[in-house]
């Protein structure tokens, strides 16, 4: 079976955020699956492109309104990624640094798949499935079926996964000139509140819908910033369908990045060296229980709640813990995390920014990992925490309620708490500390227990094989 993914993002070319693990991974548990699957993504001006040999695969032009754009498809020579990638060059749209937050985000991405399409019309065969992840390639489905262009692509069957159902794509009615001719009546199915909706066209769509948890699909069926009704309507082609981790990138005895490696039988040893390291480099106590957040700085992932949280918890349990923040997002919330630092000096302290190396050392080091998102469709985070021997603290929400059992459970291997406010996630933090210094022992079995637990992508990777098999 031959299976495009087309995407914003991919690890390691271009990452922001969870959608760029999936991409990075699935393919190539799908490869080894015994499949053909392949990436097509644009071509951003990052450091990957530089240190990678290209050959030029395809090139041709297409307009978009009045503008006529060139573009060529790159091929990575040497199946660095366990798959084939493509990257799609297109002068004028993609030739910056930067992923998203440009003034004509629409455009790049609209011209990004019309030039998707354009490659594709001209193969003398056909893919048996394009796999469209969010809404920067959701316009694919209603063009391949409904463009006059593209029409004899309308036999391939295409899939959409919904990775963060709150960014659907909006367009003023008015870009919807920009697309390639199509037959207007079906212009609806395009439209969604006297706008153009790529999210909402894909689900119309696309011959499969997927979420990246089974619990993030029933909240869209309430919660889906306006879309509600669809996704109603469409459940009978919806799936949920958990995500994995890559387990050769993430593997605490291999790390390329951490200083000491360890699996279950070494890890309460080889943590605490972890801890050492980091404390020492941020000035933070090793001798505490170390509590990490690793993510965006924004209130969708509760980091706004952070400070007020981290205050509390420090006060109830008399300065007995650590915290250390990792990210990077909303400017405001930034500098309340950045202003933290002259208040608790010693017993808190972060880093504003990315980076890949300190994510990981950061999951070897710490004994717990705060996520206390108000929305995680699926959420990788808990999953490298469990990898890693961290106890995830979690709010019971979308795939973070799939993946976490409160160690108060028969079995349970990690903290949930209900509601996204400072109160619940310092009364969380104040259980793990009593877990950490009174029940010790408790605690070490907990973290060999939950390091046993597989979370790779085969069985994910066979479960998206069945459902495009089923298509």
């Amino acid at each position: 079976m031959e299976i495009i993914h087309l995407s914003a993002e991919c690890y390691p070319v271009a990452k922001a955020g969870g959608l760029g693990d999936v991409v990075g991974a699935l393919p190539k548990y799908q490869c080894k699956a015994g499949h053909i699957a392949k990436v097509v993504m644009p071509m951003y001006h990052k450091s990957f492109v530089w240190q990678h040999e290209l050959v030029n695969e395809y090139e041709s032009d297409f307009e978009m309104g009045s503008i006529r754009f060139h573009f060529r498809i790159m091929k990575e020579k040497f199946n660095a990624l366990g798959f084939d990638l493509y990257l799609v060059d297109i002068p004028g749209l993609f030739d910056r640094e930067g992923i998203y937050s440009y003034d004509d985000d629409d455009r790049r991405f609209l011209g990004f798949q019309i030039a998707f399409l354009e490659w594709v019309r001209q193969w003398q065969h056909r893919p048996d499935i394009v796999h469209c992840h969010d809404h920067h390639t959701a316009l694919v489905p209603f063009l391949m079926q409904y463009a006059y262009r593209y029409q004899h692509l309308a036999t391939i069957k295409t899939v959409l996964t919904v990775h963060n159902g709150l960014y659907q794509g909006w367009m003023s009615w008015e870009s919807a000139a920009l697309l390639p001719e199509y037959d207007q009546w079906k212009s609806g199915l395009v439209e969604f509140c006297n706008a153009v909706n790529p999210l909402a066209s894909a689900i119309r769509c696309a011959h499969a819908v997927t979420t990246v948890s089974l619990s993030y699909l029933e909240e869209l069926m309430d919660h889906a910033a306006g879309l509600e009704i669809l996704f109603r309507s469409f459940h009978y082609k919806c799936y949920g369908i958990l995500n994995g981790i890559d387990t050769e990138v993430w593997n605490p005895e291999t790390d390329k990045y951490l200083s000491f490696h360890y699996n279950g039988k070494n890890v309460d040893e080889m943590k605490l060296k972890s801890k050492t390291e980091i404390c020492r480099l941020f000035e933070l106590d090793s001798n505490k229980p170390l509590f990490v957040f690793i993510g965006r700085a924004v209130a969708e992932k509760g980091a706004d709640l952070l400070p007020t949280a981290i205050s509390k918890a420090l006060s109830n349990t008399k300065g007995a813990c650590s915290f250390l923040v990792l990210g990077s997002g909303d400017k405001e919330v930034e500098a309340q995390l950045g202003s933290l630092k002259t208040y608790l000096e010693g017993l808190y302290n972060c880093y504003i920014g990315y980076s890949e190396e300190l994510s990981h050392k950061m999951y070897a080091a710490a004994d717990f990992l705060l996520m206390p998102s108000r929305v995680e469709p699926c959420g990788l985070n808990q999953m490298y925490a469990l990898r890693y021997g961290t106890i995830p603290i979690v709010r019971s929400v979308g795939g973070l309620k799939d993946t976490i059992v409160d160690f108060g459970e028969n079995g349970g291997f990690g903290l949930r708490f209900l509601h996204s406010s400072a109160e619940d996630i310092a009364s969380a933090c104040c259980r793990a500390a009593e877990l950490y210094y009174d029940y010790r022992e408790s605690f070490q079995l907990i973290r060999q227990r939950m390091m046993a637990i597989d979370h790779s992508w085969e069985k994910s990777c066979s479960q998206y094989i069945e459902l495009y098999q089923s298509l």
